[in-house]
């Protein structure tokens, strides 16, 4: 419980801080204060006195209270405040010795009480392992702050990145391309692109924000690939769900904690959240798992029209479609279940020709061949073969990319379907 005097209550009501409603009136003899109180779930304490962030999701919920704060308080420094992640609020103390900004606030409760700002977010990059460079950009958005400075990316993310770029900036009639994926890039571009591109004309037509969607396919069929390549062309903050980031043991900590990350997004919207493995989260409530189980569909079913109205797209990826509860898959929740299988030879032959786009080939390479010979296979498998038969060239000191590092290549991936070799002891 938090116990405010009334004068400090009563500039909290004139800054729009709190209102009325949110708070209890309380008569101790001839003091009358007022009253916020809290469940033992949710932070309620000073900033100096609160525990560091868990995971992504809390990290959001602070990010969403300093950005609401600020909406209605702009004045002032946050740094003697209090934290009320039930209301998402920060309540200033208006200390006279305050003067930090947002950016060393923010920085503060991230790391549990280091005076490192987020500007630049270098600052903090090695003191959060625990997230990625991806995740802290959306936490300092959310906060209403602009990520800056130099961001240490790993060379993995380094590369997609750039690829991401490369496919951006060639999409000159501002099309998504998806190489390797001529369907899923069709449907990305009439169902999203387009509506963001052109909202006026499908408003004066009726048509809102793009509805949600379900990627369903294999692993491997390139479902994670096209949603990174989707966000990377829209440019809009974007926040992940899976088991392992929201999922907890305790009775209702589950369904809390999606209600945060679905106001995160709502509040730094327009932006994008992404459900993996939905059949994970999201199973028919009649194969059992208790009531708690029923809560946490039910959040989700609450939660989703809600942000698809305040312009939050969402896009969730199922190897199992079948094993979805119904409820979530109805019209207005998911409008789309899109199918996708692994490429078929015409679509790896674009992808091929995407990935080797400015790299030196040989005469006599002839990609049909090696697009026949990949059909079928993850998108992956294809990536591996263009760098093992560049790395296969190099070592040979040649110039360009001959048709035998490329039989190589191809020769080294595991046969589809083949045992996959044993370690042990004979």
């Amino acid at each position: 419980m938090l116990l405010i005097r009334g004068t400090l209550l009563h500039r909290w009501f004139q800054d729009r801080l709190l209102d009325e409603a949110e708070v209890l009136k309380v008569t101790f003899g001839e003091n009358r204060m007022g009253a916020i109180l809290s469940e033992r779930s949710f932070a309620l304490a000073p900033l100096d006195r609160c525990a560091s962030p868990r995971d992504k999701v809390e990290a959001l919920s602070f990010a969403a209270a300093m950005r609401q704060t600020r909406a209605r308080y702009r004045d002032g420094s946050l740094e003697r405040a209090l934290y009320v992640e039930k209301l998402s609020r920060i309540l200033p103390t208006h200390a006279e010795d305050a003067l930090a900004g947002d950016a060393l606030v923010l920085g503060s409760w991230l790391t549990g009480g280091l005076r490192v700002s987020v500007d630049p977010m270098s600052n903090v990059q090695n003191l959060l392992s625990w997230m990625s460079v991806d995740q802290l950009a959306d936490v300092i958005r959310a906060a209403g702050l602009e990520p800056t400075g130099a961001m240490l990316i790993p060379r993995a993310e380094a590369e997609a990145a750039e690829f991401a770029r490369t496919a951006a900036a060639k999409a000159s009639d501002g099309r998504l391309r998806l190489p390797g994926r001529t369907a899923l890039e069709d449907f990305f571009n009439d169902h999203v692109v387009d509506i963001v591109q052109n909202r006026s004309h499908y408003t004066a037509l009726g048509i809102g924000n793009p509805g949600a969607i379900v990627l369903e396919g294999p692993p491997g069929c390139g479902k994670t690939v096209a949603v990174e390549r989707l966000i990377a062309h829209l440019g809009w903050p974007h926040f992940a769900v899976d088991a392992s980031s929201v999922a907890s043991p305790y009775i209702h900590e589950t369904s809390r904690k999606v209600g945060q990350l679905f106001e995160a997004a709502i509040a730094a919207a327009p932006s994008l959240v992404v459900i993996d493995e939905m059949d994970a989260l999201l199973s028919e409530r009649d194969a059992g798992g208790g009531q708690h189980r029923v809560e946490e569909i039910a959040e989700f079913l609450r939660a989703i029209p809600e942000a698809i109205k305040a312009g939050v797209l969402i896009v969730g990826m199922t190897n199992r479609v079948d094993m979805i509860d119904p409820a979530i898959l109805r019209r207005g929740r998911f409008d789309h279940v899109v199918k996708v299988d692994h490429a078929d030879q015409t679509e790896m032959l674009d992808l091929l020709r995407a990935l080797l786009d400015g790299v030196p080939l040989a005469d006599g390479v002839i990609l049909e061949t090696y697009a026949m010979r990949l059909a079928g296979r993850p998108l992956s498998d294809t990536a591996f073969v263009v760098r093992e038969a560049a790395r296969l060239a190099a070592r040979a000191r040649m110039s360009t990319i001959d048709d035998a590092s490329f039989s190589k290549a191809v020769d080294a991936l595991p046969q589809s379907g083949a045992p996959k070799p044993r370690v042990g002891f004979v």
